[in-house]
């Protein structure tokens, strides 16, 4: 039985949270290891300062709806072309499967159309079940690699030392 009682609260990320979102990513990347993709588990969190640039520009939330107060995931965004990327959304493997990561895609997607902005776009790994599979569950579709826009190019192509495993990029709205 889970020890929470969540309340669905997502906030802006402060600074102070920081370790914690670090800690949470360490966490989450652990599952790699059990579907063989260990260099995925062994890549490093954000580091502080990278985390500290999306919490300044306001492009970082938390869930924070653990009664007990703490940081159960994060998801940071980057304005792309025209919509919003997610850059990263993490779940602490200790609260995960309560709609954690999806309240945080959810926030992030009404934070892009209260700026104009009607897409929201990720990159991900097509054949892990907690990436692929479960963003098309949330309505993301996958957008051939014809069709990406130039910022979507460029990031697929600084990320192009994890194609080890089939890779890519969703799209809803």
């Amino acid at each position: 039985m889970f020890p929470y009682v969540l309340t669905m609260a997502v906030r802006a990320a402060r600074s102070t949270d920081i370790p914690r979102l670090r800690e949470i990513e360490d966490a989450a990347g652990e599952i790699f290891r059990t579907v063989g993709m260990e260099r995925v588990a062994d890549d490093p969190p954000p580091s502080a300062a990278t985390l500290a640039g999306y919490v300044d520009r306001g492009r970082a939330w938390v869930f924070d709806g653990v009664s007990a107060g703490v940081v159960a995931g994060y998801l940071l965004a980057d304005l792309v072309d025209d919509g919003v990327h997610i850059e990263q959304v993490s779940v602490d493997p200790a609260f995960a499967r309560h709609g954690i990561g999806a309240a945080l895609i959810e926030h992030a997607a009404r934070w892009g159309v209260a700026d104009g902005r009607t897409t929201i776009t990720l990159t991900t790994f097509r054949d892990v079940a907690w990436n692929a599979p479960y963003y098309a569950r949330l309505g993301f579709t996958v957008i051939d690699d014809a069709a990406l826009s130039p910022g979507l190019v460029a990031i697929r192509a600084h990320e192009a030392g994890l194609d080890a495993w089939p890779r890519v990029v969703m799209r809803r709205g």
